[in-house]
């Protein structure tokens, strides 16, 4: 059963995600986690784990002043799983490590991450893959362009992903994969 508390979380990823819209977009960013939750809680989340989705971007695009934020208003185990899904948080300036370390780093995390993490992860991958496939759909293979990656660097990421999710049993697993192996078909279709 969901709380009050699922409200408070949608509450501050609106707060934390104020004006930012979905790369290369106007959908408001905050559609993005409202999309993970829901996926989440289609995958069995428990309330800490729909939280969590729906916090789970919040310290890279809002900072780290929301670590005792969600520490104070969610509890430690809620904290756990957004710091075990984010792949890196900005320095003073807005900085973050290179591309390429920050994604190897965080699919060696997911090799050992906790179950809790791992299902909120999975649904974060499988709704950003299905805007990927949605937008290539749509606006064709300039969708890489969004991405500081591009088209094969993007491909790179997301097809070591679903092998990740495959591997630990998620239960996304096989939707992600569907979807990663579609992702390649139509950028190989409309390159």
């Amino acid at each position: 059963m969901l709380t009050e508390r699922v409200a408070k979380a949608l509450a501050l990823a609106v707060q934390a995600h104020d004006g930012q819209k979905r790369k290369g977009t106007d959908i408001p960013y905050v559609a993005h986690p409202m999309g993970v939750a829901s996926i989440a809680l289609d995958y069995g989340a428990t309330e800490d784990q729909a939280i969590a989705a729906l916090l789970h971007d919040v310290l890279e695009d809002g900072g780290p002043q929301f670590v005792s934020i969600i520490r104070e208003r969610f509890g430690e185990a809620v904290l756990a799983i957004v710091e075990g899904c984010t792949d890196g948080v900005p320095d003073a300036q807005g900085r973050k490590a290179d591309w390429k370390e920050r994604k190897r780093s965080y699919l060696d995390h997911l090799e050992t991450a906790a179950d809790e993490i791992i299902l909120v992860s999975g649904a974060d991958k499988l709704h950003n893959a299905r805007a990927i496939v949605s937008d290539l759909q749509s606006v064709g293979p300039t969708v890489f362009d969004r991405f500081s990656a591009g088209r094969d660097g993007t491909l790179w990421y997301y097809r070591q992903l679903a092998k990740i999710f495959s591997g630990r049993r998620a239960p996304m697993a096989m939707q992600l994969d569907a979807t990663v192996a579609e992702m390649e078909r139509l950028a190989e279709v409309t390159s």
